[in-house]
């Protein structure tokens, strides 16, 4: 028996399948997704209660691998409640809105090149697009409603502040990791996903693009709101932000589904845009390793392993606070992102145009000393901030110091006998 090495899809392998087979692979990706959810419920306990040197779930089933069951038996049929003052239609619908795009993003992954299902030649991913990225992003900008509805239609203080602190954030992260994929369009020459993975035969864009690499690493995390970026639950200062009046029933459990459809989509993202999608390591890029379903294997440990590494910072890290997420966002990413493009544009052109490589040389010169030039501008006005406000502080803390009355921190004389717990008697003359 001859080994079939698997061709790589393109575009226009896609929309020609029979009916059947796209229900078939619909239904396998809800069952990945849906699978997904209760083993990587069940593995994140695990692995974070052996981080903390606890046993985890070890009591339904075998190893505890019914306690996710179990759980969702438990809010699937405990009482629904609804507060008296919500919006009953939104209040319902939020959850929905932050369920289904998290399952439509998912749509676009690849798990494998053309495989054979069932004596059909078909590509393993549901669908692709000539603007697939851009379709993901869309979808995970329109599950933010859901949050955003959510905290407004519960009418309450916690969940309306948690609502608004997620429009915030998608502002600052989105931005950011819609930039991080910009080098990837320009090195791979397209926006879909099948084309980028094929893009990526030779060098992972990791390795290659790697600043836009950490960059949505960092981002991800805010997508899937996940610590230490999860302020929009923020349970320290808003009880339990967004989902305060959703008790622990279904509504609940589909909040939770949402979030964990997120971070798994964040994951396979990365493995497809950044790892090489269903590729085999490089050293192991051999014939077998690309042949009939095993590229499926490959797929699924650098999905487990990404998704390990987001369980690790949750174990690692504590939430940050709102001003640094933002300032982080606007103030680091964003402006590295934007540099970071530009000189990755001026390297391609260079690469590309032989005969405007001079020109292109000039030009990336130009960007990397102008780059550098406003990052020094920058951190010296920030020094010179950072000093004028210490200065401030120390004069501020002296002034204090020398004035009890204006709050400062009062030293009492050590002579009183009330100061060391003895209340002050008069002593009759001649006692010794």
């Amino acid at each position: 028996m001859t080994l079939v090495l698997a061709a790589d899809p393109t575009l226009a392998n896609f929309g020609k399948d029979p009916l059947w087979i796209t229900i078939i692979k619909a239904v396998m990706l809800f069952l990945f997704l849906m699978l997904g959810i209760l083993f990587g419920v069940w593995y994140e306990r695990k692995l974070i209660s052996r981080m903390q040197h606890r046993y985890g779930p070890n009591r339904a089933g075998k190893f505890g691998l019914l306690q996710s069951v179990a759980d969702g038996l438990k809010m699937g049929l405990k009482e629904d409640i609804f507060p008296r003052t919500v919006d009953k239609v939104l209040y319902l619908l939020a959850p929905v809105i932050m369920v289904v795009p998290a399952f439509l993003a998912f749509s676009i992954v690849p798990f494998a090149p053309m495989v054979n299902l069932f004596g059909v030649q078909t590509p393993l991913q549901l669908v692709d697009l000539p603007v697939a990225v851009l379709f993901m992003l869309a979808m995970g900008a329109v599950s933010v409603y859901g949050v955003v509805l959510a905290g407004w239609s519960s009418r309450s203080p916690y969940a309306l502040l948690g609502g608004l602190r997620s429009a915030a954030q998608v502002v600052s992260y989105e931005i950011a990791m819609g930039l991080s994929f910009v080098a990837v369009f320009i090195f791979a020459g397209t926006l879909s996903t099948s084309e980028i993975v094929k893009a990526q035969a030779d060098t992972w864009y990791a390795v290659l693009l790697i600043p836009s690499f950490l960059i949505y690493v960092v981002c991800m995390f805010g997508e899937a709101a996940r610590i230490p970026f999860d302020l929009p639950e923020g349970e320290g200062e808003l009880v339990g932000g967004f989902q305060t009046e959703y008790s622990s029933s279904l509504k609940f459990a589909l909040i939770m589904m949402g979030e964990y459809l997120h971070t798994f989509t964040a994951s396979g993202i990365a493995v497809t845009l950044f790892l090489g999608g269903w590729r085999a390591p490089l050293p192991m890029s051999w014939t077998w390793a690309h042949t009939g379903w095993m590229p499926v294997l490959w797929f699924f440990i650098k999905f487990v392993l990404t998704f390990s590494f987001i369980v690790w910072v949750r174990a690692s890290l504590p939430r940050v606070r709102y001003d640094q997420l933002m300032s982080l966002g606007w103030k680091v990413l964003i402006p590295v992102n934007l540099a970071w493009i530009l000189l990755v544009a001026a390297v391609r052109n260079i690469v590309v145009n032989e005969d405007n490589r001079m020109i292109g040389i000039a030009l990336g010169v130009v960007i990397v000393v102008g780059a550098l030039a406003i990052w020094m501008r920058f951190d010296t006005v920030n020094q010179r901030r950072k000093e004028a406000k210490k200065a401030e502080a120390d004069a501020e803390f002296e002034q204090l110091s020398n004035e009890p009355a204006a709050g400062g921190f009062p030293v009492p004389p050590l002579d009183l006998p009330h100061y060391h717990g003895a209340q002050h008697k008069e002593i009759p003359s001649g006692t010794n």
